[in-house]
């Protein structure tokens, strides 16, 4: 299991094991039957509520810590590392479903999400059944859910619960964001997945709060190509599995354009493929890109045999071309069908909310709601807005914050990159925490000191009164950016998470200003 139990017992000696009817470990949502992992945490010991769980009806505990205090009936299982236990035990809880699915897993800095529904839909549109996790939305295999949680990967027993409702609901294939607290071993939330593919959409800065440093991160990522090793079982069993005649092997995709590629490629046996979106030689390589407001039309190299291809997607933001470069690449191998086959889905295929979101009110100036929120994401997304909105004359109008109790490092580099691009900048919360929400925008505006504050420059830590502050001074013409929130539907500060939706809420500004 990955894991060492320690004397499992009952406080009476009791020698017959209880039945588990669900895994948790959160004690406020313990159900009678329920097995409750004790995790240490940030704020707070989940073994100090072992006693809570009990009386909401655990039969058994599994914990890491020496305990004062026992309970008749109950059995209690010390482990070296709960968190790390619950890997195994989601896994041979839900009969390790991962193995009869075609496991994708999607890694990276930015562009996670987007290529993991972009596969999901074409999956669907080729009439494959499957279903996908990802920090925005996930289906087990039916309709699409909104994710309320602020979690790219979940903790392992909510990944191997989904998995094992894809797989009982019939489903072939699961595409599973893969974040690299998921990947690593402190939290093993991906231990037990038995990937078959692996994709890389790039590796830049990010989460050194949690890996400690850029080596550590990046070595934790790559965690995902080393699972392809793993098993050996190959996507082609898991196919006949259902009764299909498909020999396909495990594979591995890369973003040829990361400097990181190479590292990620050497990380797995498996054969790699890869992608580039500035033309150099890849299996897919993007030649020439014509973006405007509501999509993009591509002009695409074949790698294996020259081909130059076209296509045209509805995904605002030119930072989407490798996105579907990497979804059209997976699908291609994964199925043993030319690219160019696949191309007339793409415009078919809807963007995730919260990326490049457009709000349109009858408001003269232009409102994107978009997730990017680390330096790289700044770096891709605002030079192709710049160029747009320079041929029409206006500005760009900036809002966005920086995670409390995240890597601070990236705050004044932050801040450095949007006052590099933008005219006017507003900063503002994003999720403070345990900060105090004024110093974390103090900290993002140490990068733009040139910056005059009132003038160019404002910290407003309300983000609502932000927004109305940014609709206030835009004109016609002007572009007001709305970035960091995205798609997610809280803002968690000291006294706990408080309900937010940052396209609701410009929608709300827009409908005070009169437009509606």
């Amino acid at each position: 299991m990955g894991c060492t139990a320690e004397h499992p017992f009952r406080k009476d000696g009791g020698a017959e094991d209880p039945l588990i009817t669900g895994l948790e470990y959160d004690s406020r949502k313990v159900q009678p039957g329920n097995l409750y992992f004790a995790l240490p945490g940030l704020h707070s010991d989940g073994h100090i509520f072992i006693p809570q769980a009990v009386r909401a009806g655990a039969p058994a505990i599994v914990h890491q810590h020496a305990l004062t205090e026992y309970e008749p009936g109950v059995l209690y299982l010390r482990v070296r590392d709960s968190r790390f236990a619950m890997s195994p035990v989601a896994d041979a809880y839900y009969d390790s479903p991962s193995t009869n699915l075609v496991l994708i897993g999607v890694t990276g800095t930015e562009g996670k999400s987007t290529t993991v529904y972009l596969i999901f839909q074409l999956l669907r549109l080729l009439g494959k059944k499957a279903g996908f996790i990802s920090t925005v939305q996930f289906s087990d295999g039916g309709e699409e859910q909104w994710n309320s949680e602020h979690q790219t990967t979940p903790e392992a027993t909510a990944v191997h619960r989904l998995l094992g409702e894809m797989r009982d609901r019939g489903a072939e294939y699961a595409v599973l964001e893969s974040s690299s607290h998921g990947l690593s071993s402190k939290t093993n939330r991906l231990g037990d997945v038995a990937f078959d593919v692996g994709i890389m959409t790039n590796v830049t800065h990010e989460h050194l709060e949690f890996h400690g440093t850029w080596e550590q991160y990046r070595y934790d990522k790559a965690n995902l190509f080393r699972a392809l090793d793993r098993g050996g079982q190959g996507i082609h069993r898991k196919l006949l599995h259902r009764g299909k005649p498909v020999e396909i092997p495990s594979f591995a995709v890369v973003n040829g354009d990361d400097p990181s590629a190479s590292w990620f490629a050497v990380a797995t046996r498996q054969q790699t493929r890869s992608f580039s979106t500035r033309g150099a030689r890849a299996d897919l390589s993007l030649i020439g890109i014509e973006s405007g407001s509501l999509g993009n039309r591509y002009v695409i190299r074949e790698g294996r045999t020259g081909a130059v291809l076209t296509a045209e997607d509805r995904l605002p933001g030119a930072f989407n071309g490798g996105n579907v470069l990497a979804a059209l690449l997976t699908l291609s191998e994964l199925l043993a069908v030319p690219a160019g086959d696949l191309l007339p889905l793409i415009p078919r295929l809807k963007p995730v909310r919260g990326r490049m979101t457009a709000i349109q009110k009858g408001q003269p100036f232009e409102v994107l709601v978009d997730y990017a929120h680390t330096p790289s994401s700044f770096e891709t997304i605002f030079p192709p807005l710049r160029e747009r909105i320079d041929k029409s004359g206006g500005r760009i109008l900036c809002l966005f914050g920086s995670a409390g109790e995240r890597d601070r490092a990236k705050r004044p580099v932050q801040g450095r990159i949007a006052s590099g691009w933008s005219d006017l900048l507003f900063l503002t919360d994003e999720d403070p925490r345990e900060e105090d929400p004024r110093e974390i925008l103090e900290e993002i505006a140490a990068g733009c000191s040139e910056r005059r504050p009132g003038e160019d420059i404002f910290l407003i830590p309300d983000r609502p009164a932000a927004i109305r502050k940014a609709f206030s001074l835009a004109r016609g013409g002007d572009l007001v950016l709305l970035l960091g929130k995205g798609h997610e539907n809280s803002i968690i500060y000291r006294e706990g998470a408080q309900p937010y939706d940052e396209i609701g809420e410009a929608e709300k500004a827009l409908a005070e200003m009169g437009y509606r």
